[in-house]
């Protein structure tokens, strides 16, 4: 895959979405549209070090390919994180970024053949969320699609108003949010334990994992324990 190059992008709206995740919508002026696979990311060089690869920071794009030049990151504020407190503090509307993509390889297989478990944490929701959204816009001929995501609190879920609306209008489609530190009417623990359940009899599936370092070395030995072989596990990991 060719390297892409460096482009100018312009922030052209900012949403507060949680206490410590925004939105933020990017416009690359240079291109009539901004074409990308579901799955892949962009990497942003942010004015914080004189070295480059320590300006450098990398986000999948959590909205889907709509035929403009503008695209979605959702980023969370990491409390020692210069990149992000860049992008929370010093940027608004209007303001100019340097970026590269859309890159990547964290893409679905072709055809959907089998069941597909989306495992993630935190904004590794982020590809999935573009995932699904782009399934349901071409009407993609899929299996079961098992998005499974853990966070903390109710508080910390992201899209969640617009992934249970999902679950009415793309068949086959399952929204499985797990609270791990708080008791509510959906799952409550690890997200471990959920897609155990669901695979207690060893379905063909293709188990992709976004999130955590933990979470995806703990869903490995999962997943390879239950006796699936180490192909049918695709990760991207943050952090």
């Amino acid at each position: 895959m060719a390297l892409q190059p460096w482009r100018k992008g312009i922030i052209t709206r900012i949403e507060q979405h949680t206490h410590n995740t925004r939105r933020f919508w990017i416009q690359v002026p240079e291109l009539e549209r901004f074409d990308f696979t579901p799955g892949q990311f962009v990497t942003l060089d942010l004015p914080i070090h004189e070295k480059p690869n320590k300006r450098w920071r990398s986000y999948s794009i959590s909205s889907w390919p709509d035929g403009t030049n503008t695209f979605e990151l959702i980023i969370v504020r990491a409390q020692e994180g210069a990149g992000t407190h860049y992008l929370f503090e010093e940027t608004k509307v209007g303001t100019e970024l340097t970026l590269r993509g859309p890159q990547g390889v964290f893409t679905l297989p072709e055809p959907l053949e089998k069941d597909l478990y989306l495992i993630c944490t935190g904004t590794g929701i982020a590809p999935f969320r573009s995932m699904a959204q782009q399934i349901r816009l071409l009407g993609t001929v899929h299996k079961n699609i098992y998005l499974i995501f853990g966070c903390r609190h109710k508080s910390d879920l992201l899209y969640y108003e617009e992934l249970k609306q999902l679950e009415t209008e793309l068949s086959g489609f399952h929204y499985l949010p797990v609270l791990s530190r708080e008791h509510w009417e959906g799952h409550h623990g690890y997200v471990h334990k959920v897609y155990e359940a669901l695979c207690k009899d060893r379905p063909e599936a293709h188990f992709f994992l976004c999130g955590w370092k933990h979470m995806i070395d703990e869903a490995k030995k999962h997943i390879l324990g239950m006796g699936y072989d180490k192909s049918a596990i695709h990760l991207e990991l943050y952090g």
